[in-house]
């Protein structure tokens, strides 16, 4: 049965159906219903020209990737609130700071994620191990100029989140 794409008859045909699915997949009809209105916010701002042949597969697809972000978001959010909890009282940052931080921590973790999986991980090498390219060039078995040029990559992701956002 082909669905057209209007988002109205979308949402109408649809909403109940996805938000029970979301229910059943997240356990929580709180997370479940926001999700469901993030789905159709997506739908919202796409530009479809062609009817869906299958609405629900595409709904379902939509709420899966946003899954996944919210399931890596709550992941941050805790090991966010545990590093918060333990450090000394004097050195936690105000509340303030601390959304700033995880705000900023979502969108380091966003960014990583867009790059490939050799970029990503020469850059957290780099980063975290402080390896320098030739060290990073030998762990990852490619040439300097490949290490050099996934360090490359991932600083201007990084740039890009840091100075066009």
């Amino acid at each position: 049965m082909a669905s057209h794409t209007d988002p109205r008859s979308l949402f109408t045909n649809h909403h109940a159906w996805l938000q029970s699915w979301l229910v059943r997949k997240m356990g929580n009809s709180f997370d479940a219903a926001d999700l469901a209105q993030d789905v159709f916010m997506r739908v919202l701002t796409r530009q479809h020209t062609q009817p869906l042949g299958e609405p629900r597969a595409y709904l379902s697809t939509i709420a899966k990737n946003l899954m996944v972000d919210h399931w890596r978001r709550r992941a941050l959010e805790k090991a966010w609130l545990e590093t918060l909890a333990a450090m000394p009282e004097a050195e936690t940052p105000a509340p303030e700071q601390r959304l700033m931080f995880l705000e900023t921590l979502i969108e380091i973790d966003r960014v990583l994620d867009a790059l490939k999986p050799p970029v990503r991980k020469a850059f957290l090498l780099a980063q975290l191990d402080g390896y320098t390219c030739p060290q990073i060039a030998k762990e990852l078995q490619v040439s300097l100029a490949t290490a050099e040029r996934y360090i490359s990559r991932a600083l201007k992701q990084c740039y890009s989140l840091r100075f066009e956002s």
